[in-house]
């Protein structure tokens, strides 16, 4: 249960950054509030995580599921660069994900 709770935080994690970005400096209201909610949200469960997992993996795991998430939906919504050197170095932090989730 851990796994999945740290999994979904990361998800989590990912919709903070973008409502971040979308807040303009939280001077818009809607992604200010989708912001400070799943912060919460994205915190109570890596929370709740570590009860079970270590803290070095879980925060890794948690930050690599957010950045790569962050970065797809630059890539993808946002008109960010998808260029084969970002994408790849994207895949090493999914492999080192997965990796710390075997080796755990």
């Amino acid at each position: 249960m851990a796994w999945l709770v740290l999994v979904i935080s990361g998800l989590l994690e990912t919709a903070w950054a973008v409502a971040l970005d979308r807040s303009a400096g939280f001077s818009r209201l809607v992604p200010s509030v989708v912001f400070a909610v799943t912060l919460v949200l994205s915190m109570a469960g890596l929370a709740y995580a570590l009860r079970e997992i270590p803290v070095g993996t879980g925060y890794a795991v948690w930050v690599g599921i957010g950045a790569v998430g962050t970065a797809l939906i630059g890539m993808l919504a946002l008109s960010e660069s998808a260029s084969l050197p970002r994408i790849l170095c994207l895949l090493l932090v999914v492999a080192g994900v997965i990796g710390l989730k075997i080796f755990h």
